[in-house]
């Protein structure tokens, strides 16, 4: 655009021009036009100058307003920081197996100095602190291929399970002492540990060579050992790694890390290493706990060298020994340190274990998936052995036994029997061949054999041993399964006849005792012989006759057994009443324990084992909870025949559940969600809990009674399983897409349940088999009508009582989600989900539901004070249980409980306001409206058919059939916005929230106060769900959904009052005289009624909860005159519940909103339009910078609150997951250029907008903020909503002008809208809302222009200037609509009268004061603006003819010539004194226009305050004042008004230049002059108080004084004593001020400098001098350096000079181009006579108008000289105006120099010193150092130039010319008080110092006598001609002003010469 250019040039041109400060502010006319004619205008609008009727336009507006609009309001709006938005139970985790923190830990490589012999390896974890073991043994092999070779002959095939090398270890309580313990063994040869292990120390692998010979024997002995003893080991060596600092030290590395240890503890070098190894992160979902300092979760890999070994010794292999020796690993001075080690390289990796591990099996050696390679070398899983109890149960079949023989005494035993072996089998039967192959082989043999040997110690008669056996226990024991030991002698040197091994023991350990599992700690006797027949049933302690035992029958072997089994409880009780239950279907006797019990004494067993279960540990109760709780529902569901007797075992049943269920809240408390629920239960109730098949004949799924229905194994994963969903009323529905099929039933062999071999840990596997067809048979059988577990399960409740009824009251909600789950069971399998509600349930079930509902409202009321925090679990778990029934049961009947509940609480609250409590109701009600046809059970309306529901969930089906029910056709309007009784009964939820807002937000409720953010997001909530339900997507349906909500309008309006106000400029709410006694003359009550009730008396009715009407009085109905103070809500509250608002109006059917507000009083529309008018300031867009602000602060979510979030919201049906679910896929980007009207259909999106989310953070310390492009993303979001917002207020207004056009009371009305339209025009909006909002704007000043140019003359004002304000946009769009507003205004205007003076001067009013006051202002784009209006102007054929065309061009141009100035002002933006100077230019080119001379007038004030020069801001103030005080005094004679600036004189000696009393002065009557508000009575108060307030700021405390005795004449005209009270206030503050700081030193006014500019580069400042005032104690060095760099920078640093001296500047001397400042810091001047009347510190510093400064010269030329040389010139500036002033420079007008003679110079200098010393002498408090200081100066022997030097060069002679006769004599009088003063000083001195100054006194008062005798003499001597009387007295000063003034005249021509 080359116009754009030359424009630019033309500036650079400008900026090059000076500009004279003195220039009249108008620049050439001509050339002004010039420019703007020459602009270029922005496109037109078509068809703007076309006549069309108002409606046509009206409907086009309408269209572009409608079309392209968000569907989703709530989309754009933050969600409430809330726990919960809607209540929905979270998805509890899938039941899985325990893991704690797990550890990878690969063995690479293990090498010795010499390889000789295999050398096999295990690795365990101990915890030194718990002296446990706390992992089993993983077993490993590292010997090369060639080495294994050495034991062929023994070795089998080594199955692919032993070979593994790398295991993953499981530590659920991390802690410091936890140590990796690795050992090492051989085969067994002859010799003990030491001789065996010497080779390894001896030999060094450099030495090969050397010692091949030797290494050749030893190689050789050890293959004859492997052959012959191969079977048998021995123990060699061990070490230890302490695991946390590896985990702590790697945590702490940059990289992956290599780590060498050499002795323990002891670290060598680190060295870099790539792993391989890809390291998953750790799962939170685990059940980990354990010490958050050690977390293993996420340090870095680490490679572990671990180079020394310990030998083993023999007589120290104890598990005891090892934790003696690892707890003195820890400490610094290790006694193994000083041992001799095995050098070794033992190469280990350990890192945090992935995820999903490929190749990994269990324990139990099952392959977890992924599995792809069954031949690959395995990671085995080591099963931990945790050192406390952990709570979880059971998931996965697992039956382990482990054997740990510790030691056996053989000392006692004759024969020999010394290198000993214990050979342990599991035997299922006493014949050899009994040996079953189940005990887990060790490392490269078979996965499972028939006996383990344990390592030989040499020739050690009473061994310890350190081996541990692991056993798979069959899934069933019988009597004759026992552990058989048998211990051999081996004899290791090969001699005839003797054999390998000779047996010399025997002993066993019987599987089962009374039947159950035998474990624990034995210590056995060993038989010499075999044991007899039948002995395996019976016990060795047992003494069988003609046995031989060692050492008599004693225990002599220790043995450890301990089992990890899923099967065997280890628990008495559990054991005792499973056995119970399982003897149930078969034979009598049972034998139980050692007890036989019979048929006839079963029931009373049954019941005392069920009772005792209260006794068993919580540990067994949590493993087996699932089982447990299965068979107790059993056996309430179907209760045993006894003895052809049927025993009800209901009661006890319930009894120990709530007992058990109360146990595991009370003991895992960690492990509850938000509502209370404890996660174990709750997983159960989800995905374990399934109706027991009931019917004896079906074929039964598994053993035992009748089969419970039960899973087998369980996914370890946290993701949401895919079966097993049934666990909610939702959880059947179609939109639940999780649910995959039926559960299916376990096989009853072991082998099925663990499946195929590999089981699923990942992926969604429950159970590892597939659907069986009998399951299915067994559930849809013949169910008998004995007993339903729902109706047995509410009897139950209900019939309780005492501690039985307390437990479920406790846990209520796990009895109601039971009972919930049965009852979905039950209609699922039996085919009645289709079957019509009312018949689903018999009568007495629904009685018993009726009843428990009830009782527990009533407990809930009773008790809230008592037991709060169970009170709100019982509340939380009443309302899901009725949510849940709302989906299976009759909607009627769930109503009525709904209604026994809330009168229950109504009653209550009646007699009592308690917020708790309503806070209760509120919780409630948010639950059971959070249901997922919550708007179909409110029956939106008889003509809404809604599209048919995407989840037809078990109550889809009949909620559409009962669906909108058909009730009142016809509402009555009014009814449909009243919570009328037919609202509250048709939409009967909908009504209890609305009710609920109305009681809790009502100002009266005070005691509700706390719970308005509550309620409001209740409803917040409800709204946002809706909006975003694609169900209700459909914009007609939208709108019925919204007729539920019509009545919150009302509610809303009556709340104005309390909303925060979001507008700055805070405005009265409560409009004065409502429509009471309307003109229609209505009685009383009914126009209350109708006028302002906006909520009828039923709401009174709703808080009792009762229908006939209380005689409580009415507060809802606003009454605007008894309005008083309200406390006000917070702005979130506010603003959630304006979005609320805004959701109605723009969701709701217009035509019922229009005949609505049709019916409304006016001063019911006028709050509506309040409403509207806070809507618009509490939307308004924030911009990106509030949210960086925002950003920078700290937020309160943390991730797993999201997290839980969004599975709460995935987990249930409709919009909101749908919307979560969208906005984890990409968000949609805006395109660049656009402005906030871009409609993308911006999506939710939690992780990214702070509202979703409030930053995200696990912790304080991690502070995350959001990125730059989640900010811009925000601020977007933020965009679009204000724009939305805005346009739906935009709706609201024109749809309240079309029903208020037909009325007669449209103008009162009408001013309000223009006022919510011209506020919006104020707040940021964005272009699109701009152009619907001027469109608006036009319609509306075609339709009523009479309004805003006869009615709204203030509003006609804001318009032009929000016109303007747009009209410099720097977006064409706004500008194009704007400029066309402003001319159809010009235009209209003209119309009415052939004149738009009106429009003319409030469009230059507008522009000076914006351009006067906005910062971001462009004039190019105004200029534009201007041009397009021109062209408006010249394109109206209609008006051509008029004087329209050229008055609109006059105006155009005295708008542009503002604007010219107005650039000029920007150029100088950076130079403060310059900009002041052109707004005062500007100001006084206003002299003629008062109210824009007074708006420049504070613009100026503005910026003095901004840069806190507060006095210059008051004296604009005080200038504005009088200018005002002029004009009104012409008005109207008041006579304690002001005369006019006159009375300001004592304020300011400037202000006459206000005064109005030349020709141009225009008249105040003239339309439009003096109208703004200022011109007034007020205003004049208002800029006086101001005035006042500025002075005080700048510590003028005086001239407050002076400011307000002009206004108290005013307040007591007006008898106001309030203000006057508070005015006395400010002046005894004033005046107590100006006693306080007294001395003047605490409060400083100014520092005075006088600044020259010299150099054309300065234009017209080019030789003006200038006094500049700066802040009080600025140094020159500071001016200086200020000045130096702006001019600088403007000119170029090297063209700028800063003159140094204060000498008269010859402007021939300095280089023409540059620029040169000279500073010279001055003083202010007074005359004697003035110093009469400038007393104070205050009187010194204010009216300043003459300064002085000083200059030191001599008559050579230099600056300084001799005494007897040096002359002085002080020069005297006078001001154009006194300081302070409104600007802070001001032209020096005047110049004056006065020169002093030497002398002159001494005689002052001397009076000075005497001054100082008199000063320091009176000081009080006295101050020692300053005085001395003084002193020093005077009397000290060192002072150069001091006192005696100025009287020896002085005084020594009397002086030849008589005219410095009188000179010589002050000087010497000067010198003789001089020496009084100091004597004085020395006096006051010596009372002042310590003993430690006696010195110091006497050397001055030493120097001060010789000073007083040199003195003497000079001092003595008199001038006789002095003492003469020569001329009578009075002519005697004549004569000496006339001979210092010849004395001057001589200087100035340089005739004194000496």
């Amino acid at each position: 655009m080359p116009d754009v250019s030359a424009y630019q040039d033309d500036q650079d041109d400008l900026k090059r021009r000076s500009i004279s400060i003195d220039d009249t502010p108008r620049g050439s006319w001509a050339c002004s036009i010039f420019d703007l004619k020459n602009s270029v205008p922005d496109a037109l609008l078509p068809h703007l100058l076309d006549r069309a009727p108002n409606e046509e336009i009206d409907r086009h507006n309408e269209e572009h307003r409608k079309s392209n609009r968000h569907r989703e309001l709530f989309a754009l709006h933050p969600a409430l920081e809330e726990e919960e938005p809607i209540e929905r139970h979270c998805v509890p985790d899938v039941p899985k197996e325990h893991f704690g923190q797990r550890l990878l830990v690969k063995c690479l490589s293990l090498k010795f100095e010499i390889e000789i012999e295999p050398i096999f390896a295990s690795l365990a974890l101990y915890d030194v602190k718990e002296k446990k073991k706390i992992s089993e043994n993983f077993l490993f092999d590292l010997n090369s291929e060639q080495t294994k070779g050495m034991l062929r002959s023994h070795s089998q095939t080594a199955a692919i399970s032993t070979l593994a090398r790398s295991a993953i270890f499981s530590i659920t309580y991390p802690s410091q002492d936890v140590f990796l313990v690795i050992q090492l063994e051989k085969v067994l040869q002859q010799g003990d540990i030491g001789e065996c292990a010497e080779p390894y120390m001896v030999f060094k692998e450099s030495d090969t060579a050397k010692n091949k010979e030797k290494l050749d024997k030893l190689r050789s002995q050890s293959e004859q050992f492997c052959t012959r003893l191969g079977r048998y080991r021995m123990p060699f060596a061990w070490t230890a790694i302490h695991l946390m600092n590896i985990v702590n030290s790697a945590g702490s590395l940059e990289r992956d890390t290599e780590l060498e240890m050499g002795l323990p503890e002891r670290k060598g070098s680190w060295s870099e290493r790539k792993n391989s190894s890809i390291v998953g992160r750790r799962s939170l979902e685990r059940t980990t706990s354990g010490d958050e300092s050690c977390s293993l979760s996420s340090f870095r890999p680490a490679t572990l060298t671990v180079t020394n070994f310990f030998k083993q010794e023999g007589d120290r292999l104890s598990d005891e020994d090892l934790y003696k020796f690892l707890a003195d690993m820890r400490r610094p001075s290790s006694v193994l340190r000083r041992l001799r080690p095995i050098t070794a390289q033992l190469k280990i990796d350990i890192s945090p274990a992935p995820e999903n591990p490929h190749y990994c099996l269990t324990p139990d050696l099952q392959q977890v998936k992924p599995y792809p390679d069954s031949r690959v070398r395995p990671t085995r899983e080591i099963l931990e052995f945790p050192p406390r109890d952990v709570y979880v149960p059971n998931t996965t079949y697992r039956n382990l036994l482990y054997v740990n023989p510790h030691s056996l005494n053989f000392a006692n035993r004759q024969g020999s029997a010394r290198n000993i072996t214990v050979k342990v089998q599991f035997m299922n039967g006493e014949d050899p061949n009994n040996a079953m192959p189940v005990i887990f082989g060790k490392s490269s043999c078979v996965d499972y054999a028939k006996e383990a040997y344990t390592a030989v110690v040499y020739h050690n008669r009473s061994p310890d041993f350190h081996d541990e056996v692991k056993i798979k226990l069959p899934a069933s024991l019988t009597d004759h399964h026992h552990i058989l030991f048998t211990f051999y002698h081996v004899s290791c040197q090969q001699k005839q006849n003797t054999p390998l091994e000779t047996p010399v023991g025997y002993t066993w350990i019987p599987m089962l005792q009374n039947g159950r599992l035998r474990t624990g700690n034995f210590c056995l006797p060993v038989s010499l012989e075999k044991p007899p027949q039948s002995y395996s049933v019976l016990s060795p302690d047992v003494p069988l006759p003609g046995m031989k035992w060692v050492d008599n029958h004693r225990g002599v072997f220790n043995v450890e057994v301990t089992s990890v089994s899923t099967v065997h409880t280890q628990d008495q009780y559990l054991d005792k009443f499973f056995a119970l239950v399982h003897a149930l279907d078969h034979m009598f006797p049972v034998r139980i324990g050692d007890m036989r019990i019979m048929e006839n004494n079963l029931e009373e067993e049954l019941k005392s084992s069920i009772a005792a279960l209260n006794s068993s540990q919580l540990e067994p109760i949590v493993r087996f909870l699932h089982l447990l709780l299965d068979k107790l529902v059993l056996l309430v569901v179907r209760p045993p025949v006894i003895s052809g007797q049927i025993v009800n075992l209901g009661q006890a049943s319930f009894e120990v559940m709530a007992s058990i269920v109360n146990r595991l809240h009370k003991y895992l408390d960690t492990s509850q969600d938000m509502h209370g629920r404890n996660s174990l239960l709750s997983s159960y109730v989800y995905y374990v809990f399934r109706l027991p098949n009931m019917d004896p004949n079906s074929p039964s799924p598994g053993p035992g009674l009748g089969g419970s229905v039960h899973y087998a194994t369980m996914a370890r994963s946290a993701q949401r399983p895919a079966s097993l969903n049934l666990n909610r009323s939702r959880s059947l529905s179609n939109s639940n897409p999780d649910i995959s099929g039926t559960p299916t039933s376990p096989d009853d062999e072991v082998r099925s349940i663990i499946g195929s071999k590999a089981m699923e840990r990942c992926g969604n596997r429950m159970s590892s088999h597939t659907e069986s067809a009998s399951f299915l048979q067994t559930l849809t059988g013949r169910l008998p009508t004995k007993k339903l577990f729902h109706e047995e399960l509410a009897l139950q409740w209900v019939v309780s009582s005492g501690i039985v009824r307390e437990g479920a009251l406790q846990q209520a909600w796990f009895f109601f989600e039971l009972m919930v789950k049965s009852i979905i069971h039950h209609l699922y399998f039996t085919d009645r989900l289709e079957s019509p509600r009312k018949n689903r349930f018999p009568e007495r079930f629904m009685d018993d539901i009726t009843a428990l509902v009830s009782t527990i409202a009533g407990d809930i009321v009773s008790r809230f004070q008592k037991d709060l925090e169970l009170v709100e679990r019982l509340n939380t778990s009443l309302a899901f249980f009725l949510n849940d029934l709302l989906s299976v049961m009759d909607r009627g009947f769930v109503f009525s409980l709904i209604k026994t509940y809330w009168k229950q609480v109504s009653t209550k609250l009646y007699m009592l306001q308690n917020p708790t409590l309503e806070s209760l109701r509120l919780d409630f009600l948010r639950i059971v409206c959070s249901h997922e046809h919550y708007v179909t059970l409110n029956l939106p309306c008889s003509l809404l058919t809604p599209p048919a529901s995407p989840s037809p969930s078990v109550s889809s089906a009949t909620s559409q059939s009962s669906g909108f029910s058909t009730h009142a056709q016809d509402q009555k309007i009014a009814n449909m916005f009243e919570l009328s009784v037919p609202f509250r009964e048709q939409h009967y939820l909908a009504g209890l929230v609305l009710t609920e807002l109305a009681v809790i937000l009502d100002p009266e409720g005070e005691a509700m106060f706390g719970l308005h953010k509550k309620v409001i997001s209740v409803v917040h909530n409800l709204l946002s769900s809706h909006d975003s339900d694609p169900r209700y997507a459909d914009p007609e349906v939208k709108a019925r959904v919204a007729m539920l909500y019509l009545p919150l309008i009302g509610i809303v309006m009556e709340t104005l009052p309390q909303l925060h106000d979001f507008t700055d400029s805070h405005i009265q709410w409560g409009r004065p005289g409502g429509a009471q006694g309307s003109a229609d003359g209505a009685g009383g009550d009914e126009s209350v009624e109708d006028g302002n009730g906006m909520i009828s008396q039923t709401v009174a009715m709703a808080i009792a909860g009762t229908s006939s009407p209380m005689s409580r009085p009415s507060s809802f109905l606003l009454n605007p005159q008894a309005s008083r103070p309200h406390a006000t809500f917070s702005a979130e509250s506010s603003r959630s519940l304006l979005i609320c608002l805004l959701w109605v109006l723009k969701n709701a059917d217009e035509c019922v909103l229009q005949k609505w507000f049709t019916d409304l009083s006016v001063s019911q529309l006028n709050r509506l339009l309040d409403m509207l008018y806070l809507c618009v300031s509490c939307f308004e867009y924030k911009g990106k910078k509030a949210f960086e602000r925002m950003n920078s602060l700290t937020f309160k979510k943390s991730m797993d609150m999201k997290a839980k979030l969004e599975e709460a919201i995935l987990g249930s049906i409709g919009a909101r997951q749908e919307m979560v679910r969208r906005s984890r896929g990409q968000l949609e980007r805006s395109p660049s250029g656009s402005a906030f009207g871009s409609q993308e259909n911006l999506r939710w999106r939690k992780d990214m907008t702070h509202w979703r989310q409030h930053s995200e953070r696990m912790d304080k310390s991690h502070r995350s903020l959001r990125t730059r492009a989640e900010l811009e993303h925000e601020a977007l979001i933020d965009g679009n909503l204000a724009t939305e917002a805005n346009l739906i207020i935009l709706d609201t207004l024109e749809i309240i002008v079309q029903a208020v056009s037909v009325t007669e009371s449209k103008e009162s009305i009408l001013g309000g809208m223009l006022k919510v339209l011209l506020h919006s025009m104020a707040c940021n909006q964005s272009a699109l809302y701009l152009q619907h909002c001027f469109a608006t704007q036009r319609a509306l000043v075609s339709k009523f222009p009479e309004l805003l140019f006869e009615e709204e003359t203030e509003q006609c004002a804001d318009l032009c200037l929000r016109l303007l304000r747009n009209c410099s946009s720097s977006i064409g769009t706004i500008r194009s609509h704007a400029s066309a507003s402003l001319y159809l205004l010009m235009r209209q205007n003209f119309e009415i009268g052939n004149n738009f003076a009106r429009v003319k001067m409030q469009a230059t009013m507008s522009l000076s004061s914006l351009v006067g006051t906005s910062q971001n202002f462009n004039e190019e784009f105004l200029r534009r603006s201007l041009k397009t209006i021109l062209t408006y102007g010249e394109e109206d054929l209609e008006l051509r003819e008029t004087t329209f065309p050229d008055q609109v061009q006059d105006l155009v141009f005295n708008l542009h010539m503002i604007l010219s100035d107005t650039v000029k002002m920007k150029e100088h933006q950076e130079d403060p004194e310059m900009l002041i100077d052109l707004m005062y230019r500007i100001a006084k080119g206003y002299q003629t226009s008062p109210d824009l001379r007074l708006t420049w007038m504070q613009n100026m004030a503005g910026k003095h305050s901004e840069r806190t020069n507060h006095a210059e801001a008051a004296q604009c103030l005080v200038h504005s004042a009088a200018l005002v005080a002029e004009y009104l005094s012409m008005l109207e004679d008041r006579k304690y008004l002001p005369v006019g600036c006159v009375t300001f004189q004592n304020v300011s000696s400037n202000v006459l230049e206000e005064s109005a009393v030349s020709d141009d002065v225009v008249s105040p009557d003239e339309e439009g002059i003096c109208s703004g508000k200022y011109f007034t009575e007020a205003g004049l108060v208002g800029l006086l108080d101001q005035a006042a307030s500025s002075f005080s700021l700048a510590g003028m405390y005086e001239a407050v004084n002076e400011v307000y005795k002009v206004l108290i004449p005013i307040h007591e005209a007006n008898r106001d004593a309030k203000k006057l009270a508070t005015i006395h206030g400010k002046l005894q503050e004033a005046f107590g001020k100006i006693v306080h700081q007294s001395t003047g030193w605490e409060r400083m006014f100014g520092t005075y400098f006088r600044v020259g500019f010299y150099g054309s580069k300065f234009g017209d400042l080019d030789e003006q001098e200038f006094v500049y005032k700066e802040p009080a104690i600025t140094k020159l060095a500071e001016v200086s350096h200020r000045l130096e760099g702006f001019y600088g920078e403007r000119y170029g640093e090297d063209q700028v000079e800063v003159i140094k001296d204060s000498n008269l500047v010859d402007k021939c001397k300095l280089d023409p181009n540059k620029a040169y400042v000279q500073i010279t810091y001055v003083e202010p001047y007074f005359d004697t006579y003035e110093m009469k009347d400038r007393i104070t510190y205050f009187d010194k510093n204010y009216n300043l108008r003459r300064f002085v400064y000083c200059t030191p010269f001599t008559l050579d030329g230099r600056a300084h000289g001799d005494l007897h040389d040096q002359f002085k010139r002080k020069t005297i500036l006078t001001t154009s105006h006194a300081f302070p002033y409104i600007k802070t420079r001001i032209n020096i007008i005047h110049k004056e120099e006065i020169s002093s003679m030497p002398i002159e110079v001494a005689i002052e200098d001397m009076q000075k010193k005497t001054q100082e010393l008199a000063f320091a002498t009176h000081q009080d408090p006295s101050d020692a150092k300053m005085l001395q200081m003084v002193l020093q100066g005077s009397v000290g022997t060192t002072v150069n130039q001091g006192p005696l030097e100025v009287a020896q060069v002085f005084l020594s002679e009397i002086p030849s010319d008589p005219k410095l006769y009188r000179h010589h004599n002050k000087l010497r009088l000067c010198f003789k008080d001089f020496t009084k003063r100091c004597e004085d000083a020395l006096r006051k001195n010596k009372s002042l110092i310590g003993p430690d100054q006696k010195e110091y006194q006497r050397e001055l008062e030493r120097n001060y006598h010789r000073l007083k005798e040199a003195l003497q003499p000079l001092i003595c001597r008199k001038i006789p001609q002095l003492y003469k009387p020569v001329l009578q007295v009075t002519s005697h000063r004549c004569v000496c002003m006339l001979t210092s003034r010849n004395m001057l005249v001589n200087i100035r021509n340089g005739k004194i010469l000496n």
